[in-house]
């Protein structure tokens, strides 16, 4: 198949933070899945639209999608960087399909996905529950997939536990309140990521703590900083990285967007990548992530503190048993769980594959 894939090099578009999360994992997959038979055209907006701009970057994405003749254009696009009429156009009159896949539907989809939705072929949602939203509107070609893990990537190191229980995210929202109870239970917990003391780490020593840990926790929220919800139903970044007001027609779905991002916990790649290294995964609850895994054999999970000091103090001192666990996760996780499986599955509903 022949991809041009269009999505952010940088994370959120900053060379400075290194590469983001879909270079590491989307892209990657695309190179080497099925035997690396695919042909991808890699189109770094962000990269691109520093060199030329808006406008003479989206001109250049119009003249691959026609020059290049792919077969599919794979968006993952987060803000306005990409004006609706290029995609439009290049739906209607390029010869490929196009799909976008949507993070973070939950609270994107009120003010941005579902107005996006006219100007591609499909979409992808990883969030059940907001298919209910997309049926209300009447758009049937939404395709329900999720994050995975990139096992090309992430793999088991097989190196010594030196860490007993790790944190590696950023320290917003009450996640220091949460760590500092922890460790007044006595329970020794590293973190790592913008916020901590430790600062953020590379995606390569990520993976190397990750083999070099007993217990990997995960904080499910996303957000949870009233203050920037709130403002975020009035303002909103666009592609020039300035703060515009928000048209008074969409406060409304801004407000649904605040909302939801304040009290919905959301499934992550961290769900998928964790387990793919074969480390003990101990994850705030999420819903429907007993869809993915079984939970206490295969992961497991807290839905308060008290709970997960308990499971932390547990599984510390029952090193079979959480060994067992971390992996039968990995064996889920490799045989279910991976961005190859779910892509491979996608284009198969798209009709590009048998």
């Amino acid at each position: 198949m022949r991809i041009l894939y269009v999505a952010a090099k940088y994370d959120y578009g900053r060379p400075e933070r290194g590469f983001s999360p879909q270079h590491y994992n989307f892209y990657s997959t695309f190179l080497k899945m099925n035997g690396g038979k695919n042909e991808v055209i890699y189109f770094p907006y962000d990269e691109i639209r520093r060199e030329l701009g808006r406008d003479q970057m989206n001109k250049k994405l119009l003249q691959e999608a026609f020059s290049e003749k792919p077969d599919l254009v794979f968006c993952l696009i987060g803000d306005d960087s990409i004006k609706k009429e290029t995609i439009g156009k290049i739906t209607k009159e390029s010869g490929a399909q196009t799909i976008s896949w949507c993070a973070d539907d939950h609270w994107k989809f009120y003010n941005y996905t579902k107005y996006w939705l006219p100007y591609y072929n499909w979409q992808v949602t990883t969030d059940p529950d907001m298919i209910p939203e997309y049926q209300k509107i009447g758009y049937k070609n939404v395709i329900l997939s999720q994050w995975a893990c990139d096992h090309f990537t992430y793999k088991p190191q097989n190196l010594p536990k030196i860490y007993d229980v790790t944190f590696i995210g950023a320290a917003h929202g009450n996640r220091k309140k949460q760590v500092s109870k922890l460790k007044k239970a006595g329970i020794d917990v590293q973190c790592w990521g913008s916020g901590w003391t430790q600062g953020r780490v590379s995606q390569e020593d990520m993976l190397k703590i990750w083999s070099q840990i007993k217990i990997n926790l995960n904080f499910a929220k996303s957000s949870g900083i009233l203050w920037k919800e709130l403002a975020s139903i009035f303002l909103h970044r666009k592609y020039d990285d300035k703060i515009h007001f928000t048209n008074p027609k969409y406060w409304f779905d801004n407000a649904k967007t605040a909302f939801a991002s304040l009290t919905k916990n959301q499934i992550k790649g961290r769900n998928f990548e964790v387990p793919g290294c074969q480390t003990f995964f101990l994850s705030e609850y999420v819903p429907h992530l007993e869809d993915y895994y079984e939970v206490g054999k295969e992961i497991e999970c807290f839905k308060n503190i008290p709970e997960l000091i308990e499971k932390i103090k547990y599984y510390l001192e029952h090193q079979q048993e959480r060994e067992k666990i971390a992996k039968a996760g990995y064996e889920r996780t490799i045989r279910d769980h991976t961005f190859e499986k779910r892509f491979n599955e996608i284009f198969k509903i798209m009709g590009l594959v048998k």
